[in-house]
């Protein structure tokens, strides 16, 4: 198998994700969330290589290492933080971590 050209199952989001986040000078808290994510989906998946170009240069444009942005997001999660509170879209894995019942 080619692994130069393997694509990911939710490379088409996350490529939506990015142009997003390409367009953001300051992050919000969300944003650093979301790029840490995506950094992590991504840094060892053979391929994808657009993917992992933008996340650098986000992270270039932000003034971030992976280190920063690491420490910053566990940060962000320590403070309580919960995909979902304030995002339109998130990046996670689509799991409801909230505790309201239906009925």
């Amino acid at each position: 198998m080619n692994q130069q050209g393997q694509q990911h199952p939710l490379y088409s989001g996350d490529r939506n994700h990015l142009d997003r986040l390409l367009g953001i000078a300051s992050p919000k808290d969300e944003n650093l969330v979301d790029l840490a994510r995506l950094l992590i989906r991504y840094r060892d998946f053979p391929g994808v290589e657009d993917l992992k170009t933008d996340i650098t240069k986000i992270m270039k444009l932000w003034g971030l290492s992976q280190d920063t942005l690491y420490q910053k997001t566990k940060n962000i999660w320590a403070k309580g933080f919960r995909p979902g509170e304030n995002l339109e879209e998130g990046i996670g894995s689509g799991f409801d971590t909230s505790d309201k019942t239906t009925n």
